[in-house]
């Protein structure tokens, strides 16, 4: 029996049995470090978990554009077909780490689509003040700071409101990506970065009350997650210390 709060899987159980705890549920929200390798392996386990119990319904991708599918291609399509139906921009997304996960659900007869704002409406939610109301006035000034932080508080702070909406925007994308792909009985998974994932947050604060999700935190080392952000957090080993900013402000 699921818990209600947040839990913590060890990090010796299979991915088969980590999945399980969460099902059944319309959709799997797992939250990526982009950089860690290991998630991406996870991801793909995870993939050949629900294909192996004849849950997995789609893969939905933050890495993929919306508008984007495999679904007419066949099982024994090349990594190249797949690519040019996803629109791959391996130089944001390099293959070699998400391709093994795309891949296991190709083969598997599955379905990958993309999730993700189309570049191309950017621009839009960037003025669309509407898109303010979407989160409560205290996620939205977290979003904010969530935005501020990543860019290495380097951003004019007249961007920052700009900037949030894309957030914003890109999480009620994947949303409604998530809820039109939606199969009863099925699981949709969708694979992103963790603040998408982010039930305070994210894309579950977009999803429609009939859409079911649990969301997973994929978290390497053991930094401190807030209480309520994700229905379980998955540990995998720390990654050697790295100051992402240090590039951006030396050439600022």
């Amino acid at each position: 029996m699921l818990a209600a709060c947040t839990t913590t899987a060890p990090t010796e159980a299979p991915i088969s049995r980590r999945a399980a705890a969460l099902l059944p549920t319309d959709a799997l929200l797992l939250g990526e470090q982009h950089d860690a390798a290991e998630h991406q392996q996870i991801e793909r386990e995870t993939v050949e978990a629900l294909v192996q119990n004849g849950r997995l319904a789609v893969v939905a991708l933050e890495m993929a554009e919306e508008g984007n599918s495999t679904s007419h291609l066949p099982t024994d399509a090349t990594e190249a077909q797949v690519q040019a139906a996803l629109s791959w921009n391996d130089k944001g997304w390099p293959w070699t780490a998400y391709g093994p996960v795309v891949m296991a659900a190709v083969r598997a007869g599955v379905p990958v689509i993309g999730a993700n704002l189309q570049r191309a409406r950017m621009k839009d939610a960037m003025a669309d003040v509407s898109l303010d109301a979407q989160l409560s006035d205290s996620a939205r000034a977290a979003q904010q700071e969530a935005v501020r932080s990543g860019h290495c508080n380097l951003l004019p702070e007249s961007q920052i409101v700009p900037m949030t909406r894309i957030q914003i925007a890109r999480d009620r994308a994947m949303a409604q990506v998530v809820a039109k792909a939606k199969v009863p009985g099925k699981t949709v998974l969708l694979v992103s970065g963790a603040g998408h994932s982010n039930k305070m947050l994210g894309v579950p604060q977009h999803l429609p009350t009939d859409v079911s999700a649990k969301a997973v935190k994929m978290q390497a080392g053991d930094s401190a997650t807030g209480p309520g952000a994700f229905d379980a957090v998955w540990r995998t080993p720390a990654l050697p210390e790295k100051d992402y900013c240090a590039g951006v402000k030396r050439s600022s």
